[in-house]
């Protein structure tokens, strides 16, 4: 498995003269995620969740023998690869000594291929999804706290066929997430007995989809999947087709989850449904309570799983002793996985103690953090419903 992978002996020697201050009184985190572009209402809090995670470590004064972690914060554009690799080079020249991001699939694959493995350089995504990042070689530096689409696309074939749906029209957003999200869903759908009776890319930014409406209606299907942005053109698709009376229901994949989707479109979105990265229980509940005193929600999307991506950081970081990516890559599974004792969202300071005596951690967090072998989140998902102009969650899977 590439996870087995170390950093080559150049990116080590490179890692090594950059971080050589292991144990610098200040370590620094990248925040590498869209601020602007078709996600940027879900990063607020995707942000604000990593630096609960940091404000939290620092003041327990547990950490590498009591540093301060400092977040940095960057942009991608999510679909501007040009911006993200510019930020990211940025954010390692200010001495970053991890990275959390990107976010949307396509700047996340360039900001690895480009800037981090070039610098040795471990990035953790809270929310890049492309099940080509699965099999995309990163010399052992490339995680993320979210599953893959492919996993995904199970889940939605499982909501589809047990809410009695035989038949989808489908549409994408034309880049990395949007295709790898449309061939898993199409894939298990049409493998648990379902149609698909088209699927088409759509561009975002558009003024206009009135065409793409048509033909997905001429198509038809017993509801309209849209696997594209929520504050871009899957927006503008869902907007146009009701607009024209094509569709009246919408399958809502992980980019389409959100509080501005229903927002931006009314009452008609009642009773349109779809999944997103999440899970149940002790994790999250001490995440919507830590969340909810900082002053912001940590169970919108993708924030459990970015304070979970800098807890992983910190706590390689820790078992390692050391900031030296060469040197803690290693440890990111050992602590995010069995065996160790169970570590949930406000026991960092716990983990951070542990780790230091030479114990073992089985770190949980906000998302139910279990990595596999690409290095990924083995998956658990939210199934949502819009009611009464509010996303519910009625089912976890």
């Amino acid at each position: 498995m590439k996870k087995l992978l170390m950093a080559t002996t150049a990116a080590a020697l490179m890692a090594g003269t950059a971080f050589a201050g292991s144990h610098s009184n200040e370590v620094k985190l990248g925040i590498l995620i869209g601020f602007t572009g078709p996600i940027e209402s879900l990063t607020g809090p995707m942000a604000a969740g990593a630096e609960m995670a940091m404000a939290e470590v620092t003041a327990s004064g547990a950490f590498m023998g009591g540093a301060k972690v400092t977040p940095l914060r960057a942009d991608t554009g999510c679909i501007d690869n040009g911006l993200a690799t510019a930020n990211a080079e940025r954010l390692i020249a200010e001495g970053i000594a991890g990275l959390i991001g990107g976010d949307c699939s396509g700047v996340t694959g360039a900001i690895l291929q480009n800037v981090a493995i070039p610098n040795g350089m471990v990035m953790i995504s809270p929310s890049a999804t492309s099940p080509g990042l699965s099999t995309m070689e990163d010399n052992g530096l490339f995680f993320r706290t979210s599953p893959s689409d492919a996993r995904e696309g199970q889940v939605m074939a499982d909501v589809l066929m047990d809410r009695g749906i035989k038949s989808i029209a489908l549409t994408y957003t034309n880049n990395d997430y949007g295709k790898g999200l449309a061939e898993a869903i199409v894939a298990s759908f049409e493998a648990a007995g379902g149609e698909v009776t088209i699927n088409v890319a759509h561009e975002d930014g558009k003024a206009d989809y009135s065409a793409e409406v048509g033909a997905l209606a001429s198509a038809g299907g017993d509801i309209l999947v849209v696997a594209g942005y929520l504050d871009q053109g899957g927006l503008g698709i869902i907007q146009a087709s009701l607009d024209s009376g094509a569709f009246d229901t919408f399958g809502l994949p992980g980019g389409m989850i959100g509080d501005s989707l229903p927002e931006n479109v009314g009452p008609d979105l009642n009773g349109s449904f779809g999944q997103i990265a999440g899970s149940g229980g002790k994790g999250i509940d001490a995440i919507a309570m830590m969340s909810k005193e900082a002053g912001f929600d940590g169970t919108s999307p993708y924030a459990p799983e970015s304070y979970d991506a800098a807890a992983l950081f910190m706590f390689a970081m820790q078992a390692a002793n050391s900031t030296d990516p060469a040197v803690y890559a290693s440890k990111i599974f050992e602590v995010a996985n069995a065996p160790g004792e169970e570590i949930y969202p406000g026991e960092l300071a716990k983990g951070l103690e542990i780790l230091a005596a030479g114990g073992d951690i089985d770190y949980v967090g906000g998302s139910s953090v279990e990595l596999i072998g690409p290095g990924e989140s083995a998956g658990n998902y939210r199934e949502i419903e819009v009611t009464d102009g509010k996303n519910k969650t009625v089912a976890f899977r």
